[in-house]
């Protein structure tokens, strides 16, 4: 594992936790199951929790809150998406993304937010805009870092002409890696922080060559998926989202502890 290049203030620990699957409703919502994820997740060194205002919707940033009281954490959330009867739409009006930091900041009961990232980009709304309503929100002191989400290049290479972005949180895992051929080295170039989520597609644990390294290094398929990611370039920091307890504590004591080797993890990317 090479060591973690993330912006000054950013938790350094290899991995966060992606707190999504805590709630929708495509399983189970436990409240009390998933706090005891966060609580795991973070008694094992995890610092970085990553949520969203359309998570839930709202539930996940209160359940965050609750969970994460008394608890030192770097909170990443982030604005953009609206839940008309359960359906995704984006919108990146700046009145919209400066009302949802507000409401970010009352559910989270923060006075200003480690980490917001625009959900995606409005195709109705010039990207330059959506983030100039965030760069108003950090002069004002409402949000530390600005990050984006769902991006190509030409997108952060926009949104960087109008205020510093710390991070871009991208999907990437063994089973889709398009982003290892331009995003992530960009990402690099630029100490921009790369969050890759979904880094356990559940494709990955189908692959013969993760199951087989698994096997011979007598860990789970996911150590071995998270162990390529970190890997590949310092810049990542994956976000396995879970609300499983015991998964949520190997993913953070695996990423400590094993690291594949270099021809294992080449083989992987070039697999």
């Amino acid at each position: 594992m090479q060591p973690r290049r993330v912006p000054t203030g950013v938790p350094t620990f290899p991995i966060g936790l992606g707190c999504y699957p805590m709630s929708e409703h495509f399983r189970p919502i436990d409240d009390a199951v998933s706090t005891r994820a966060v609580h795991a997740a973070h008694d094992a060194g995890v610092r970085l929790f990553d949520t969203a205002d359309a998570y839930g919707p709202e539930h996940n940033e209160r359940l965050l809150q609750r969970a994460l009281r008394g608890r030192d954490a770097f909170i990443a959330t982030k604005g953009g998406f609206v839940r008309p009867g359960g359906t995704w739409v984006c919108d990146g009006r700046p009145e919209h993304l400066r009302d949802a930091c507000e409401g970010s900041l009352r559910r989270l009961k923060r006075e200003r937010i480690d980490l917001y990232q625009l959900h995606a980009p409005d195709p109705a709304i010039p990207i330059e805009e959506s983030v100039g309503a965030l760069e108003e929100l950090r002069d004002a002191g409402k949000i530390a870092y600005i990050g984006l989400s769902n991006v190509s290049i030409a997108e952060i290479e926009a949104a960087r002409g109008v205020a510093p972005i710390a991070s871009v949180q991208n999907e990437l895992n063994v089973s889709l890696r398009d982003d290892l051929h331009d995003v992530v080295p960009y990402c690099e170039r630029h100490g921009i922080l790369y969050l890759a989520y979904s880094p356990l597609h559940e494709g990955a644990f189908r692959l013969p060559r993760i199951r087989h390294l698994a096997g011979v290094h007598r860990v789970p398929p996911a150590a071995v998926a998270i162990a390529w990611l970190l890997a590949l370039s310092p810049s990542i920091l994956p976000i396995p989202g879970t609300q499983d307890p015991v998964h949520a504590r190997e993913n953070a004591e695996y990423a400590c502890s094993f690291t594949l080797t270099a021809h294992e993890a080449h083989e992987l990317t070039t697999g």
